[in-house]
């Protein structure tokens, strides 16, 4: 089958589209992943075709409120429905949607006649279980829980409009509202199948036929990756060290955290590796405390004590994966919720806001992720529950 993957925004929104494509294509199936350029080398690595979306350069991972968070994803999702018919291939027999490509995909399905399915990393649907990913974790009863899902789609929503109409008319399709859309493909039961953990986020009680839980989609590593000796000197060097990285959010804070987390650790006792993303964190100069540029979470994790990190849905994931606990620093949109999911269940400190965080706070989080062992052992049970699920799996089974 000639299945093509759309996925669009930071790299954690890419990257585990690459293990998921890789897993079809072993299965047989001919797999292009379309996404905007920046992320076009990670597909090839995981040998598949790359197909470009278009968007202009523009800053990521800025710690930013949700009415700029609304903005931005504006401006986003403008610039992809400028291209994205251009991007399906006519002779596509499948779509595999993501949650930022899915209000775009479906007119474009409609247009050309190929069924799709959501393959999503963020739980969309309104659920009385919990609140919606983008506004917190304090829940408001199932209803109030209900009502603010309703409300996030709605936002949601607003952000394609401009973009959805554009499209329709592009494609000589009838105008439709984002919503009516939306509403179609939840009359017509279509299937999405969500990529993280039921260790993390059981499938909600009140979720209609067609919406799955069926594990994480993990980032392809190619067989013979090998951590750099460097990192392999430094490990063997002392203790574990702890991982502090913040992946691609918090863009110009580079050098208040480099010195927040030297300082923590120093105070803590314990050793380091920070990893530079876009913060830009770098220690120089410190032999407990080595500076690291990407590599791969699943080769690093199960070989440190503990991971601070931003609470993104993959590095939470990885963190867990690994059996390690985690002191998790969310800086934006749904990463508080993550956050809460991963403290509710024993593996995390409690969530530490990215304003909020300091030397003192820190250190203190670190020391109780190292020397508790309730919080590794919450963690290893955790990742023992995600190697029974077969995401990949899940989704060959639903083509059938």
């Amino acid at each position: 089958m000639r299945i093509l993957i759309a996925a669009a925004g930071s790299r954690g929104d890419v990257a585990p589209y690459t293990g998921l494509g890789a897993g079809l294509r072993d299965a047989g199936h001919d797999v292009t992943v379309v996404t905007t350029d920046p992320f076009a080398p990670l597909v090839r690595e995981a040998g598949l075709e790359s197909r470009g979306l278009p968007t202009r350069p523009h800053s990521q991972g800025g710690v930013e409120g949700r009415r700029e968070l609304m903005r931005t994803a504006a401006v986003l999702v403008t610039q992809l429905g400028q291209g994205f018919a251009d991007a399906i291939d006519p002779g596509t027999e499948l779509l595999l949607l993501s949650a930022t490509t899915a209000p775009l995909g479906w007119h474009v399905a409609e247009a050309m006649g190929i069924p799709t399915i959501g393959v999503h990393l963020q739980p969309t649907t309104p659920t009385g279980d919990f609140p919606p990913t983008v506004m917190g974790t304090r829940s408001r009863g199932r209803l109030g829980n209900r009502t603010a899902g309703r409300f996030a789609l709605r936002m949601a929503d607003r952000v394609y409009t401009e973009a959805v109409t554009e499209l329709r008319r592009r494609l000589a399709l009838p105008p439709m509202a984002p919503a009516a859309m939306r509403r179609r493909q939840e009359r017509a039961n279509v299937p999405v199948l969500h990529g993280f953990s039921t260790a993390l986020v059981p499938r909600p009680s009140d979720w209609r036929e067609g919406l799955d839980v069926v594990g994480t989609w993990w980032p392809y590593v190619a067989p013979d990756r090998r951590l750099p000796a460097e990192v392999e000197d430094f490990l063997a060097a002392g203790a574990r060290p702890v991982f502090i990285g913040f992946g691609s959010m918090a863009a110009g804070h580079g050098e208040r955290l480099s010195e927040i987390a030297v300082r923590a650790l120093h105070r803590a006792g314990l050793r380091g590796i920070v990893q530079t993303g876009s913060a830009g964190l770098a220690v120089d100069g410190d032999d407990d405390v080595l500076t690291i540029g990407d590599l791969p979470h699943a080769l690093l994790f199960p070989r440190v004590a503990a991971v601070v990190h931003h609470a993104g849905a993959g590095t939470t994931a990885a963190a867990l994966r690994a059996g390690v606990p985690a002191i998790p620093v969310p800086v934006t949109a749904d990463q508080p919720f993550w956050a809460g999911r991963v403290a509710s269940i024993g593996a995390a400190t409690a969530p530490i806001p990215f304003a909020s965080l300091t030397v003192e706070r820190l250190a203190d989080a670190l020391l109780q992720a190292v020397r508790r062992q309730t919080y590794a052992r919450a963690a290893s049970i955790a990742a023992r529950h995600m190697a029974t699920e077969d995401g990949v799996g899940a989704v060959l089974k639903a083509l059938v």
